[in-house]
This record gives structure tokens, sequence and C-alpha cells, in this order.
């Protein structure tokens, strides 16, 4: 098993540094220096202004980055670049991340496996992925895994994996790597999935829930790039909202937060998969609003979705938005219908947490700009003023790749550091 990590605080800053893209070790000394001290008519002679960033535990001397450099690339995790452009003197060697480091991002969805391998830098040179039903449990699961990765290295992305990351559709006990109690996940509960990814890949793994994923995936290449505090809801198969504060996911005490799709909007609603009622993922989860989608073509209520049924036996979320771009007024029902009780709950979440940044993402999300409008709608209408007058509200571009480069960014982000 790779085992390579930095030894000290300084060297997992420089490699969070370079996880951006080489650099110069002068332009790592620029940013690491440490602060100067100053004569104030205030602060004691020599004393140094208490500015926060004065405060970093990466501020270091050049000697030291120097120091730190090297060691890293005695470790395997750093290698020179070459030169950098002159700056007016002796022109300052660059470094990067290592070329051969390897990550894995898996994606668990509830009807699907998407796997891809990345660099150090978390770009994505490799992407696969097929159907898969995770009602058929972990060992069929890990199979599929194990077999697309397996397909990865043959195309020679990659002989040895410094980690994998891993998000699967349910609530996750972080700290223990394993699913616990999740809804749609029969046979899966305290199930040992990232230690058992971390001995048949044979490197270190890490296991979080897959809105948190996608969250990571948004905050690395995404809209949320340069925004530190956001929600990322995802509509699929089921409902969750991924927490980022001061750019770190918050997982709460037990690793539960954010699990929006469990919260009553209907006391008197249909039964969900929790085993309560009236929960929002059983209005408009993907399965709620494929039953919904039945009932309208049944009913007659809409012709196209009736058709739809009659040509392929069943109905998806996929039809309902074909549907609305049709002008089917009962499928811009459902649409609107699902955004209304999205938005009331969303409403509520940013008069609480007052986010710069509302991302909506996930299958269902893709019934686009209808479902957009209607959440949009709702939350500036019931929340505060204060929370809404400058709240972004957009649907993510990332698609299917947040989930990917999320799970690569959350054991990217465990191994570069102590």
């Amino acid at each position: 098993m790779k085992s390579n990590r930095p030894e000290t605080p300084h060297q997992a800053a420089l490699l969070r540094l370079l996880q951006e893209g080489p650099r110069s070790r002068a332009a790592l000394a620029d940013i690491t220096a440490e602060p100067v001290t100053a004569v104030s008519p205030v602060l004691p002679p020599g004393a140094a202004y208490p500015y926060p960033w004065r405060k970093a535990p990466w501020r270091m001397s050049r000697s030291k980055l120097n120091a730190e450099l090297d060691r890293l690339v005695e470790l395997g995790l750093v290698e020179t670049d070459g030169l950098a452009a002159s700056r007016g003197g002796r022109r300052s060697g660059r470094v990067r991340l290592a070329r051969d480091i390897r990550f894995a991002g898996i994606d668990i969805g509830a009807t699907s496996v998407d796997i891809a391998v990345t660099d150090g830098e978390l770009t994505v040179l490799g992407h696969i992925s097929e159907p898969c039903d995770i009602k058929r449990g972990p060992a069929h699961v890990l199979d599929r895994v194990l077999t697309l990765t397996g397909k990865l290295r043959e195309q020679g992305l990659f002989t040895q994996l410094h980690g994998a990351g891993i998000g699967v559709p349910g609530p996750v006990s972080f700290a223990e790597g394993v699913p616990v109690v999740p809804p749609i996940m029969p046979g899966w509960d305290r199930y040992p999935l990232r230690e058992m990814i971390s001995q048949e890949l044979s490197c270190p793994a890490m296991l979080d829930n897959d809105v948190n994923i996608m969250a990571l995936g948004e905050l690395h290449a995404g809209l949320a790039r340069q925004v530190d505090d956001f929600l990322l809801v995802k509509i699929g198969t089921g409902i969750g909202c991924g927490i980022v504060v001061d750019g770190k996911i918050y997982r709460g005490v037990s690793g539960s937060a954010g699990d929006i799709g469990h919260i009553r909007v209907d006391e008197l609603g249909p039964q969900c998969a929790c085993g309560n009622t009236g929960c929002l993922e059983a209005y408009f989860g993907g399965a709620a609003l494929a039953a919904q989608a039945h009932i309208a073509a049944r009913s007659g209520a809409s012709p196209y979705l009736a058709e739809r049924l009659v040509a392929t036996g069943t109905l998806t979320a996929e039809d309902v938005a074909a549907a609305a771009t049709q002008g089917d007024a009962a499928a811009v029902q459902l649409i609107r219908d699902g955004g209304r009780r999205v938005g009331q709950v969303l409403a509520g979440l940013v008069s609480f947490f007052n986010p710069g940044l509302v991302i909506i993402a996930g299958g269902v999300a893709r019934l686009g700009h209808v479902l957009l409008a209607e959440i949009r709608s709702v939350v500036y209408r019931r929340s505060l003023p204060l929370a809404t007058g400058n709240l972004p509200i957009v649907l993510s571009e990332l698609e299917d790749t947040a989930g990917i480069v999320g799970a690569a960014r959350l054991i990217s982000d465990h191994v570069y550091s102590t």
C-alpha cells in the first residue's frame, strides 16, 4: 500500500498549493514568506502586527521552504519542473506534484457507478461508467467497481493508486468508513466499504455520502471555487444537501448533516423509504416523480407520458423533462409542484445558514430551468431579505463529473495532510 504522506504541516500546505499547478520556488516563497515585524505607536517595539493571517501554520522562511520542498522530492510527492521565467536575477527552479501520483474517484449512485482516475492536480485522465443497481448489494457493486477500475488500469492510466475516494447515496459514518442504515441501500448497513476498497486497490481510501463529494467537486472545479460557504442540493433518486462552511464540508457530529430529503413537508403525505411519511424525498425524489408520471399517464392528464408509457412500459424523471419541453401541461405542473416543495425546505435553510451560493444538482435537477425558476421563486419570496439579497441559486455545470472529482478531492485532501 502506498504510504508516503507529508510529514509536517508545512509540507501538507505546500502540496495543497501545488495542487493548483506547478510553481517556482520563488513564487512559493512569496506566498509563504514569514511576516515582518515593525515599530508601532500601539504595539511594543519589534512586535508583529496582529493580522490573523500571520498565525497561518504554513508561514515559513525561504530556507525552511527549500528544506521542506527537498524532503517532498525525497518522498516522491514532488518533482522538479525546469526553470521559471526570470524575475530580474537568477532564474528560480520550478516544482510540481509528482507526475505519477494517481487518485481514483468512485461515485456509487443508486442506479449507476462512475469511476475516474486523476493525477495529483485532480485532472481527470480517464472516466468510465455503467448502469448498476445498488439494491443488488455490496458484493455485486464492489465487483463492478473493481472491474471498472481494472479497465482503467488496462488503459495504462495507472500502475499504483495513491488513494481512492468513494461516495455512496446514503448516510455514512465518516469516522468508521461505513454506511449506516441507508434507506435505499438494502444490505449495506455497516458494510466495511472503505476497508474493502483500500484492501482491494492497495491504497488508502476514504468514504463519504454522495452529496458531500459532489459539494467537494463543486468546490474544486465548479461554480463554488471562489465561495467559502455554500449549499449543494442534490435531487436524484434521493434528496440531500452538502454543507460547506469556510471551505470545508460540515458533516455534523455523526456524519448525517444535510439529510434534507427526510425533512417532513406534510405529515399526511405519502410514505417514504425511510419509514416516515410526508418526507420531501417521498414527494420529489426520482422514484416519487416517476410514480407521479405514471399516474398522469394512466389518467390521461398527460398525452405525451401516456404515449411514452405504452412505448417503453415505464417512465422516469427524464421522461417528465422531455414532456415538459414539449409543453405538456401535466409534466410542467409536476415539476413546479416538486420545485415548490424543495423551495419551501431550502428557504428555511437559507434563512438559517445564510450561504453565499446554492447549487442545484443531481439527475432530477436536469429538469432544468422550470424547476430552477420555481425553487428561486419560493426561496426569494420566503427567506429573509438579508439572506437572499445577493444569493445566486444556480444549476450545477459539472453534471456527471462533480461526484468523481469530489471523491478524488476527498482522498487527495487526506493524502496531502499530516
